[in-house]
């Protein structure tokens, strides 16, 4: 065990016998059992890694961050990323930090479900698109999200709990920016939530249009685009010839044929106001320019761009030229495509512990 692993884990256990002494209540922040909560959905479960009880009163806790994993389902890992961020930012005492568990054992997906746990789908419209529960089609991955953030809420636990920032890395922010846009609890909670979204390899894109291979988004350009901090905005947008990827426009990359009862009875409006409206940062890796972990070259993926980088900062320039929104755009230094060096860097930390008031 390294000299700095060694020095945290006695950080975290003088911190607990310093809060024991005072009877203040202690971070949970193993991935084991230990720190798990089940959230009743449905006629079903899911599971959630968190640092504070879900529902035993707690004055101390000021925000709330809600950590989604990546494709591989390991909430445990993501856990741990969101804890060490909280540790280094100095606001573990004062944050519930969540992690919860899109388990699936459908398709690829290979999870052994623990008793009643909800299956969540792994392909097609999965969980990452708020796709519905396999057996369970009025139960999405989106009401899940939904019940954390009507627990976090309630004031009679929660009294001084004053911003949520729901986050997600790689597939994981595939969700969150989906889930930006289309969810139904956003203004009803009484308590600010703003979305960090960390390198998506898609998005959901407002309407047919997409960028243009030039400039800033011509694909030789894209791949060299990790020798600057600054995000790239010289980006033109026009039609896409849709004989090159005939679904290039269908959920989730696009608005058409939205599946899964969540979504599809919004309108295209709607979630374009949600959109512009709801405060989003896209964080965007700087070196995230390469085909690696997991990247999506599907064909209608690759109509958004050549690489993750690319399609986060040609997205964000749409929304904010052509519809009007304010997203933020945050490159990260150095980073590439891990979510373990997005969110302990230190101008991340402030995006996803906000100050409370």
């Amino acid at each position: 065990m390294g000299k700095t692993v060694v020095g945290i884990v006695m950080f975290f256990m003088l911190a607990a016998a310093a809060q024991a002494a005072t009877g203040a209540p202690v971070p949970c922040t193993s991935p084991t059992a230990a720190c798990t909560e089940w959230l009743a959905l449905g006629d079903g479960r899911a599971m959630v890694y968190s640092t504070f009880p879900l529902d035993v009163p707690n004055t101390r806790i000021r925000r709330a961050l809600i950590m989604v994993h990546g494709a591989l389902r390991n909430a445990d890992h993501y856990f741990v990323t969101a804890t060490g961020a909280a540790f280094i930012a100095k606001a573990l005492d004062d944050t519930l930090v969540i992690a919860p568990a899109f388990h699936s054992a459908d398709g690829p997906c290979k999870d052994t479900l623990a008793a009643h746990e909800v299956n969540w789908p792994c392909e097609g419209n999965s969980w990452r698109s708020g796709g519905d529960a396999i057996g369970n089609p009025q139960l999405s991955s989106f009401d899940f999200a939904d019940a954390i953030l009507k627990k976090l809420a309630d004031k009679r636990v929660f009294p001084n709990l004053t911003a949520i920032v729901v986050a997600g890395h790689s597939a994981g922010g595939q969700f969150v920016e989906r889930y930006q846009m289309a969810n139904r609890v956003h203004e009803t909670l009484g308590v600010p939530v703003t979305y960090a979204i960390a390198n998506p390899s898609s998005y959901a894109w407002p309407d047919a249009s997409r960028v243009l291979p030039v400039d800033d988004g011509a694909p030789a350009n894209a791949v060299l685009g990790w020798k600057e901090e600054t995000p790239h905005t010289h980006f033109s947008f026009g039609p896409f010839d849709a004989a090159k990827a005939p679904t290039y426009d269908r959920w989730p990359y696009g608005f058409e044929n939205r599946s899964g009862h969540y979504v599809a009875g919004m309108s295209d409006d709607q979630l374009k106001k949600q959109l512009v409206s709801r405060p989003a940062t896209y964080l965007l890796s700087q070196v995230d320019t390469l085909p690696l972990g997991g990247f999506d070259n599907s064909p209608s993926a690759m109509a958004q761009g050549a690489t993750r980088r690319v399609r986060g900062e040609a997205f964000v320039t749409y929304v904010n030229e052509k519809l009007g929104g304010h997203a933020q755009i945050l490159i990260v230094p150095e980073c590439g495509h891990n979510d373990r060096c997005v969110f302990t860097t230190d101008t991340v930390l402030p995006v996803i512990f906000p100050a409370a008031h």
